[in-house]
C-alpha cells in the first residue's frame, strides 16, 4: 500500500528481522495462543495479549480495520480443568461441567483484558468446539503416513517430517515427547506425540474413528487457525515457552496434513516474565492474577489501574525479558501522570510512534515518543489530536473519569466554598479545602475570567 510504513519484524524461524509482506493486503491473518481457562489469568499472560493487542491496533492502522483477521483461542480441554470439574460438580455429565468450569474463568479472562485496554481479538475459538476438525487433521495424517494409532492413542511420527525441528532448532535425538496428556511408552520414536488418547468413563470425551476420546494439546492450534485463517497465514504469536514443544509441533502437524512448505510466514514470541525479580510461583508467594493487581492490594499494598499495567509493559521491548515489579509499576504511572487528559481522536498518529512499532514493535522508542508528544501538547493544545491518535495506537489513551451527578455536585460546592473563602482572606482554610480534594482525587486549576477579570477554578479527576 502506497504511503504506508514499512513493517519490519523479528522471525523466530528464521532468527532475523525482516519486511513482513503479508499474503494478502485485503486480508492479513494473525493466529496468538491464548489462554487454558483452568483458572484466573495470571499476570505472565497478559503479556501475550498486550504485546499482540499492539500487533493488531499497528495492523489495523497500516491495513485497515476491516482488511486484518486475528484469532486468538481459548484451551478448554486440560487435565487440569478435568480435575476441577469433577471437583466442583460431582454427578454431573463431565463435559457440561466442563463447560461451567471455563465458562466462568473465560469470563474472567475477557474482563481482566478488556482492562488492561486489549480489543477483542475477530475470533475466539474454543477448542472444544473444534473437535471435528481436529478428528479431520488426524486422519489426514494417518492416511498420509505421518501419524499411528498405538495403544489407545494417535501419535505423530516426528522421523516421518524430514525437516522436524526447525522452529526450536533442536536436533531429533534431542526432543522429548510434548503433550498435556501423559503419554506412554507405545511410541516408534522417543519425540513422537499425543494427537488423540483414549478418554476414561470419568474423562471428557468425543467419539472418533479411534473411539471416544480428547485430543493433545497441539493440535487444537492446527485445526483453530486452519478453520479460521486458512492452512497458511502471515503471522503465528505467542510466549517464547510455547516454541518448544507446542509451536514446534503445530508447524509439523499442520504441514504434515496439508502439504505446504510453511504453516505461517512469520513466528514472533514475547520474552519471558518475572516478578520483583524471581520467576513467578506460589510456593514463593510472588504469583499474582490480573484480576488480583486490578482489584486487590497483593502487589505495592495497593490496587494498579489497568492503563498503569499495561504501559508497564509496553516499556519493555516485547522479545526482552521483563521484570515485573512495584517500581516499574511506579514509573508507568508517573509517566501516565503527566500525559494530557484526551478523548479519542480522528487524527493520524505521528510518525514517530508509527515507525517505532513499525521497527518490530518497538514499543520502548513508541512510548518515548509518545511522552514527547504528551509535552508538546500540554505545552500547545493543538498537538492533542495527535496525541490521542497515537496514544490509541500502543492502547494507553488516558481517558477523563466519568463522575456520577451526585459527585459532581458535592464537588462543585467544595470549590465554590474555597472560593467564598478566598475572597474572605481565609487562606488557611481555603488551603484544607483544596488539600481535601486532592486526597480525594480531584485537582484543581485556578484562573481568571477573561470578562469579568474574577476568579475561576476548573476541576478534573486525576488519574
Amino acid at each position: 500500500m502506497g504511503g504506508t510504513p514499512e513493517l519490519k519484524f523479528y522471525n523466530t524461524m528464521t532468527r532475523e528481522k525482516s519486511v513482513f509482506v503479508p499474503i494478502d493486503a485485503n486480508n492479513v491473518r494473525f493466529y496468538v495462543c491464548g489462554v487454558t481457562v483452568y483458572d484466573f489469568a495470571h499476570i505472565g499472560n497478559a503479556r501475550p495479549a498486550i504485546v499482540f493487542d499492539v500487533m493488531f491496533r499497528l495492523l489495523r492502522h497500516v491495513y485497515g480495520p476491516d482488511h486484518v483477521t486475528y484469532v486468538r483461542n481459548i484451551t478448554d480441554v486440560d487435565d487440569k480443568i478435568n480435575a476441577r470439574a469433577l471437583r466442583e460438580y460431582p454427578g454431573m455429565d463431565l463435559n457440561a461441567a466442563i463447560r461451567l468450569v471455563t465458562e466462568k474463568t473465560d469470563k474472567q479472562y475477557q474482563k481482566d483484558v478488556a482492562a488492561l485496554g486489549c480489543l477483542e481479538p475477530t475470533v475466539q475459538p474454543r477448542a472444544t468446539d473444534n473437535i471435528s476438525q481436529m478428528i479431520e487433521i488426524i486422519e489426514a495424517l494417518v492416511t498420509k503416513g505421518h501419524a499411528y494409532a498405538a495403544a489407545g492413542e494417535v501419535l505423530f511420527d516426528t522421523k516421518s517430517m524430514a525437516d522436524y525441528g526447525q522452529l526450536s532448532k533442536r536436533p531429533l535425538d534431542e526432543q522429548q515427547a510434548g503433550a498435556r496428556i501423559a503419554v506412554d511408552v507405545h511410541k516408534k520414536n522417543s519425540g513422537d506425540f499425543v494427537l488423540w488418547k483414549l478418554s476414561d468413563a470419568d474423562e471428557p470425551g468425543w467419539e472418533s474413528p479411534w473411539g471416544r476420546g480428547r485430543p493433545g494439546w497441539h493440535i487444537e492450534c492446527s485445526a483453530m487457525s486452519s478453520r479460521y485463517l486458512g492452512d497458511v497465514f502471515d503471522i503465528h504469536g505467542g510466549g517464547l515457552d510455547l516454541i518448544f514443544p507446542h509451536h514446534e509441533n503445530e508447524i509439523a502437524q499442520s504441514r504434515c496434513a496439508h502439504g505446504t512448505s510453511v504453516m505461517a510466514n512469520v513466528w514472533m514470541h514475547n520474552g519471558f516474565l518475572q516478578v520483583e525479580g524471581r520467576k513467578m510461583s506460589k510456593s514463593d508467594g510472588n504469583f499474582v492474577t490480573i484480576a488480583e493487581l486490578l482489584e486487590t492490594d497483593k502487589l505495592g499494598g495497593r490496587t494498579w489501574p489497568g492503563e498503569v499495567l499495561r504501559l508497564a509493559m509496553l516499556m519493555t521491548h516485547y522479545r526482552e525479558p521483563i521484570d515485573f515489579s512495584v517500581k516499574r509499576l511506579e514509573e508507568a504511572e508517573r509517566l501516565i501522570a503527566k500525559w494530557p487528559v484526551a478523548g479519542p481522536s480522528d487524527a493520524a498518529p505521528d510518525a514517530s510512534v508509527v515507525d517505532a512499532l513499525a521497527d518490530d514493535l518497538n514499543t520502548v522508542a513508541a512510548v518515548q515518543a509518545l511522552h514527547a508528544l504528551a509535552q508538546a501538547a500540554n505545552a500547545d493544545p493543538a498537538v492533542l489530536p495527535v496525541f490521542a491518535a497515537s496514544a490509541a495506537l500502543l492502547g494507553v489513551l488516558p481517558e477523563k473519569k466519568d463522575v456520577g451527578a451526585d459527585l459532581t455536585a458535592a464537588i462543585d460546592a467544595l470549590v465554590q466554598m474555597r472560593l467564598e473563602l478566598l475572597k474572605a482572606k481565609n487562606f488557611a482554610e481555603a488551603d484544607r479545602v483544596r488539600d481535601e480534594l486532592s486526597a480525594k482525587g480531584v485537582q484543581l486549576k485556578d484562573g481568571k475570567d477573561a470578562a469579568t477579570g474574577e476568579r475561576v477554578t476548573s476541576w478534573e479527576i486525576k488519574r
